[in-house]
């Protein structure tokens, strides 16, 4: 079935809708947090209560949830999971400033010896943005790793990084893959096995070490990219076709995202700000 044309107003038809709410009240295995309210970007401070009242509302539908910064806020986010008995992928957000990456690391540190992480992130996707060097992004995962033996350390970069970095692969405890067809241009009907794909090359360069899928999701609106079409239909189809593969083949994914953010259009165009199962008003979307 083609989704060329399909516009923003369109419903999805009853059957795919129903296949939605039956599988995501079977539960996920992880989903990214966002914990941005509309308005709210990096860098503004996040509260407590819009934590506690966003995490309350995935908590029956997901095992673990996945943060991406230990500072401004975002350091509350696994201790609010924890509480609410969910296991957290913790991350700490690397870049280009290095008094940053400093507070980042010390507050990953701290959120792991106080027990509330399960697997700790070191950085998101820096190789790719080519915001440190490789040697500056092992130093990091290696000062994580020795400072809490205890957690399992990886870092987060699309799966074909791991491919062209070994080093990273072999320093990691556990390899963190974001996949996502969409940004390559993938049409819906192969999407499922361009994202085997992507998470089989992972494994052969993961030495034996546990792969998990840090990031794949679908676009409700926003413009096409090369043959891949945000839609409703799409959108939830993806999703289906995710879990199913999940749950049969015991893969570790953690799905992008949670809530719609505006302000990811700075990077991504207006496809960025629709890429949550839940709406900016934290309204249930499909």
């Amino acid at each position: 079935m083609s989704l060329i044309g399909q516009t923003e107003r369109e419903v999805p038809n009853e059957s795919l809708h129903k296949a939605f709410k039956e599988t995501l009240c079977k539960g996920m295995h992880g989903i990214g947090f966002s914990p941005y309210q509309e308005g709210q970007q990096p860098g503004d401070i996040v509260q407590k209560d819009q934590i506690t009242r966003r995490m309350e509302i995935l908590a029956p539908f997901t095992n673990w949830v996945r943060s991406f910064s230990c500072t401004d806020g975002n350091e509350l986010i696994p201790k609010v999971a924890h509480e609410m008995g969910l296991k957290t992928l913790t991350g700490a957000w690397l870049g280009k400033d290095l008094e940053k990456n400093e507070a980042e690391i010390a507050g990953l540190i701290q959120a792991c010896r106080s027990g509330v992480v399960d697997i700790a992130a070191v950085g998101n996707e820096v190789m790719y943005r080519e915001d440190l060097t490789e040697e500056q992004l092992l130093h990091y995962i290696s000062r994580v790793k020795a400072a809490v033996p205890h957690v399992p350390v990886g870092y987060v970069d699309a799966y074909y990084v791991f491919e062209e970095h070994p080093s990273i692969a072999d320093t990691c405890d556990v390899i963190l893959a974001n996949c996502y067809p969409f940004w390559e241009g993938c049409h819906l009907d192969y999407s499922l096995l361009y994202m085997r794909d992507m998470y089989h090359r992972t494994l052969k360069v993961a030495n034996g070490k546990k792969v998990i899928i840090t990031e794949t999701g679908w676009p409700n609106k926003g413009e096409q990219f090369h043959g891949a079409v945000p839609s409703q239909e799409g959108a939830i189809q993806y999703f289906l076709n995710t879990q199913q593969w999940s749950k049969e083949a015991g893969i570790d994914i953690f799905y992008f995202s949670s809530f719609d953010e505006s302000w990811k259009t700075k990077d991504e165009g207006d496809v960025g700000a629709y890429w949550g199962l839940w709406d900016k008003n934290e309204l249930l979307k499909y």
